[in-house]
């Protein structure tokens, strides 16, 4: 349920979306490309976009030289949230955090299993705060993609969206720190 109002001016923000995948690439991944599809069909610019193989030091490399540019803004990974051998998104997030988000993965959580059943349990989808900047981990799959975005992601980076969401705190961090 939205509580925007109509009558309010959007703020476009700079989006970064990140692949985790050791077999996507920028032609295959329909993960990111529905981010990206969905964040600019909003009308949110992408900042950036990369892949990385499921290694936490690439994916801490990558997001940490993000969350230094205060261009971008929000970050959304795609993939490495399961349980396999491989998937250490949130090994390799969580230590970047500020803060969490408690509630993004337990709502996305909620949301999907009315798509996907139990099988969300298996999903250690996460979100937090650093240096200003919003992070949200989503899974790989593109249905899953689409399920934050339109659920939970996009509410929360419009400023419009009562009675509270992300991007207030965002500009603030802007204007404190020019």
């Amino acid at each position: 349920m939205s509580h925007t109002p109509n009558d309010a001016d959007f703020v476009p923000l700079n989006i970064a979306v990140l692949t985790v995948s050791d077999t996507r690439t920028l032609e295959n991944d329909t993960s990111g490309q529905t981010l990206v599809d969905r964040l600019q069909a909003t009308g949110h610019q992408l900042g950036a976009r990369e892949i990385v193989i499921d290694d936490v030091y690439q994916m801490r490399a990558v997001v940490s030289q993000w969350i230094a540019d205060p261009g971008i803004h929000v970050i959304i990974t795609t993939g490495g949230t399961g349980f396999s051998g491989r998937d250490s998104t949130p090994e390799a997030m969580a230590p970047l955090f500020d803060k969490t988000i408690e509630g993004f993965g337990e709502y996305f959580r909620h949301v999907s299993a009315s798509q996907i059943g139990t099988s969300t349990i298996q999903s250690r989808a996460l979100g937090g705060l650093a240096n200003g900047t919003v992070i949200f981990c989503l899974p790989g799959s593109t249905g899953a993609c689409r399920t934050g975005w339109d659920e939970v992601i996009a509410e929360q980076l419009d400023h419009r969206h009562r009675p509270c969401n992300f991007v207030a705190m965002i500009m603030k961090h802007l204007s404190d720190n020019r």
